[in-house]
């Protein structure tokens, strides 16, 4: 298909490959025109959007055109420029993408006509369905679409008058931004219908530059510019893994290739003072404002996705010959931006490192992006990039057309039409993330658009939510509070300390109304709590060999001496009691319909004889009792959560059972909870309404307002988190929650081992010397009592470990941080990580100080549960920091 001649490897006086006429009509299709072909048959296939039009509307802006004239115009720009009746399609035969050019004939373009237009509502509906509408068929070479928009409704009327359009739509892989100017001047010529025509055989034509990128990269020379960008680029992408799951949207985890091509879109002005701030510091840094622009965007991914290898798309106009300037077609190339950030530099280093890389990024651009990324099987995988960069000057930007204007031979006056720009905001998204700063010198104002796609982010709402991050993001580095000494001392701090949380998420639970939902009855989803502990017993726990229980809940009461207790009116208390708390005859069942476990209450009007079991038993001797207790803690028949069996009531009578039905000083009760439903603040308000009952015979409630378990579950789910989950994200950065720590085990468990439940345990206390000085050291330094014992604790772990300075343990915390919910039985618990990075240098003043603040700020956002930390990080195999438990508890 090439000339041996031109491919060859040349010697010393090797010329470089230069861009002829070649007069084919056929030839292998170039990289850009293979990569839109793949991209578009691999992801967008069944998308009813079309993700690659470009949009060309031109208004006449004073006297007519006749729109046969129009027609024959159109015709003359696509028989002159041949890459507008080019097709793409597969070649089984060569098994290679190839181009063809069509002959001109009246179907190569499809023509519409659309009268009566008159409002700016219409016309702005209309450009665009022209901009997302699926016109063309890129096998056959239609990738012109031209839709002739009237303000009159007279049918008869052949003549566009001032104000109507011609809306000329191209496919990108005939057509880029830059070809704008060439195909304006290209219209100009067309429409005067005396001048001299260059035969399509005298000029270069895209087929041309496709046949000139092939023998550049033909070109084996070592020092040749292809072979050097291939070395660059090999260097830089050198390790980076395509296969790695980067969530930008929080518990979205898409894998799917298939994509709707339909997204959201947001855009919103920066602050003038935050872009005065920023052209000053670049301007005195001898910064361009996009690589300013491109470092804050790296920051935010780093801080919105929690990785510090980012690789960020970009496009590369790619017109690196003077032929292709004036050239119409599809030259962009899309260049892999690879950052590795380092969290403890400054984001003035950072800026310096991207200068560089956008530097080399220019000089390299020209290798086709699947060479760049290694894919050579063109038909399978083909990687597109998660997210998107681009930055407009509006010097050069695309209004710049707004001024082109042509004048024809009788008069006429035609220009780009510009209402807005409709690359954004027409509810269509290429990548999953895409961000675009436009920034015009002259108005000193920048203008930011987020497009993102619908298949990652799942409403409006989440795309707006970044946007407003980005701008805090600006607000901490170009603060317009701060003075110049502050504003660079701010850009002098490492980049870790930035935060994407909004100032309104610090407080976002003050808001959250825990109340009566009067809609719900007796059946709502699992809280996260109740999910945990059921999948705990399921997946972590062997469930085919439940030898031992590990969620019972005994609590063991002997009644004072000389004292009685009548066991009729401990039943009636108990009916009382459990008829109240919901939770105590609860169960909770997995739905396969919508995967999900559902908690359900069982009334007397179910199956179930019971909602709670009492049993009676005697003992003798205390090797019974305690064979008894042991089988309250450890048997895993006690409770049946299928059928809401979550609690009972075990009464051990001393040597027989009571004939006058009351319980003396040597009998036993033993109330017991199954975790799932019940948590250790629940005891205090479980013996005070059984005391009320016991007492009274009656507990005063109303049925109709009390908060029940129920309704905190669903508002649980219904809670905004953002903060919270940001906060997570962050303080987990970069640590491997599935990294074992090295303690000196007796043996390791196999990472699919199940636990068996046993334990052995050693209890110690300080003494009372020690006591008191560790008492006194926690007031005299205003330091609790938990947190100390926790910073010495990691003291403990890093000597233990042989010098592990970066350690994680779980906590296990309460999670009633609302008044509201201290009068309602239930399990709030929720395990959170508590991540200490020591340095053994500093003094364990610093430590105790460190662990406080980091305790301090966790629990603040204690409310995030456990799994939604853990759905923050897709790649983690198994959360090994649960296996390193701590539980601080203060008696007074």
């Amino acid at each position: 298909m090439f000339s041996r001649k031109r491919i060859i490897a040349g010697t010393n006086t090797h010329k470089e490959s230069q861009l002829t006429t070649s007069g084919r009509t056929e030839a292998v299709a170039s990289y850009v025109q293979q990569r839109i072909w793949l991209h578009e048959q691999l992801y967008f296939q069944s998308s009813d959007l079309s993700v690659y039009n470009i949009l060309v509307p031109i208004i006449i802006k004073k006297g007519s055109l006749s729109i046969e004239r129009i027609r024959s115009i159109v015709l003359k720009l696509i028989e002159q420029h041949t890459v507008l009746r080019t097709a793409v399609r597969f070649n089984a035969q060569t098994n290679q993408i190839e181009q063809y050019i069509q002959a001109v004939t009246d179907s190569i373009c499809s023509f519409k006509y659309s009268r009566g237009i008159n409002t700016a509502e219409q016309l702005d509906r209309l450009l665009t369905n022209e901009s997302v509408g699926k016109h063309f068929d890129i096998e056959t070479g239609r990738v012109v679409n031209c839709h002739i928009i009237q303000q009159s409704n007279d049918e008869n009327d052949e003549q566009l008058s001032e104000g109507d359009l011609i809306a000329i739509t191209f496919h990108h892989i005939a057509f880029d931004n830059s070809s704008h100017k060439p195909l304006f001047e290209a219209f100009k010529k067309a429409c005067w219908t005396v001048y001299h025509q260059q035969s399509v055989s005298s000029v270069p034509q895209y087929i041309d530059f496709a046949l000139y990128e092939q023998a550049m990269l033909a070109d084996t020379r070592m020092d040749s510019k292809m072979n050097r960008a291939r070395h660059f680029w090999s260097n830089l992408m050198d390790g980076y893994d395509w296969n790695r799951i980067r969530q930008l949207m929080l518990g979205e985890a898409v894998t799917k290739q298939i994509r709707s091509g339909r997204g959201f879109s947001t855009t919103f002005s920066v602050n003038q003072y935050v872009v005065d701030r920023m052209m000053l510091y670049a301007s005195s840094n001898n910064f361009t404002m996009f690589e300013l622009s491109l470092a804050c965007y790296y920051i935010f991914l780093f801080k919105l996705i929690n990785d510090e290898d980012l690789c960020v798309a970009g496009n590369i106009a790619n017109r690196f010959i003077q032929e292709t300037k004036d050239m119409i077609g599809m030259f962009v190339n899309l260049a892999p931006y690879r950052m590795k950030m380092e969290p403890n530099k400054s984001f003035d280093d950072l800026v310096r490192k991207v200068q560089q890389l956008s530097t080399n990024i220019i000089e390299h651009g020209c290798l086709p992006y699947q060479h760049i990324i290694n894919s050579y099987d063109q038909r399978g995988h083909q990687v597109l990039p998660s997210t998107l960069f681009h930055y407009e000057s509006l010097v050069s930007s695309i209004t710049q057309n707004n001024t082109l204007e042509a004048t024809l031979s009788d008069g006429t006056v035609l220009g780009i039409y510009f209402d807005r720009d409709r690359s954004h905001g027409n509810g269509t998204a290429l990548f999953d993330l895409s961000f675009t700063m436009t920034h015009d010198h002259h108005s000193r104002s920048t203008e930011c658009f987020f497009d993102c796609s619908a298949d990652i982010f799942q409403k409006q709402a989440d795309v707006d939510l970044l946007a407003n991050r980005f701008q805090h993001m600006l607000t901490q580095l170009f603060d317009s509070s701060m003075n110049d000494e502050l504003i660079y001392n701010q850009l002098s701090m490492p980049i870790s300390t930035l935060s994407l949380i909004l100032p309104e998420e610090v407080e976002e639970m003050q808001e959250v109304i825990f109340r009566r939902l009067p809609t719900i009855v007796s059946e709502a989803p699992a809280s996260y709590s109740q999910t945990r502990i059921w999948l705990d017993e399921r997946i972590r726990f062997d469930p085919q060999k439940p030898k031992v229980a590990i969620y019972n809940m005994p609590f063991i009461y002997r009644l004072q001496s000389g004292h009685t207790l009548s066991i009729k009116q401990l039943h009636q208390a108990l009916q009382l009691s459990i008829d109240k708390h919901l939770s105590l005859h609860t169960s909770l069942l997995f739905d396969a319909d919508i995967n999900r476990i559902i908690q359900r209450v069982i009334t007397r009007q179910d199956n179930y004889a019971y909602m709670f079991s009492i049993i009676e038993t005697t003992y003798e001797t205390h090797e019974q009792l305690d064979e008894f207790l042991h089988d309250e803690k450890r048997n895993p028949h006690v409770f049946d959560l299928a059928q809401g069996l979550v609690f009972r009531c075990h009464i051990i009578y001393y040597k027989q059972i009571s004939s006058n039905h009351l319980l003396s000083d040597k009998d036993i009760i033993i109330f017991n909870f199954h975790h799932v439903s019940f948590d250790y603040p629940s005891l205090n308000i479980f013996l005070h309404d059984l005391d009320q009952a016991y007492k009274t015979g009656q507990l005063l409630y109303d049925e109709n307002t009390t908060l029940r378990y129920l309704d905190y579950s669903i508002i649980e789910q219904q809670m905004p988190m953002s903060g919270a989950s940001m906060f997570w994200l962050d303080t987990l950065h970069d640590y491997h929650l599935d990294q074992s720590l090295p303690l000196p085990y007796d043996r390791y468990r196999l990472t699919n081992e199940h636990r068996t439940g046993h334990t052995t345990s050693v209890g110690f206390d300080f003494g009372l010397d020690l006591s008191h000085y560790f008492l006194i050291y926690a007031s005299s330094n205003n330091i609790k009592h938990e947190h100390l014992a926790l910073a010495i604790y990691f003291i403990f772990l890093f000597k233990l470990t042989n010098g592990e300075k970066d350690l994680c343990i779980s906590m296990n915390i309460n999670n009633r941080y609302r008044d509201e919910l201290k009068s309602v039985i239930g399990l709030f618990e929720n395990i959170i990580p508590l991540r200490c990075q020591l340095d053994p240098h500093s003094a364990f003043h610093q430590l105790a100080k460190n662990v406080h603040v980091a305790t301090t700020n966790n629990m603040k956002y204690s409310y995030f549960p456990l799994q939604r930390i853990l759905d923050q990080h897709p790649n983690l195999s198994k959360p090994a920091f649960l296996d390193r438990e701590v539980f601080c508890e203060v008696k007074s």
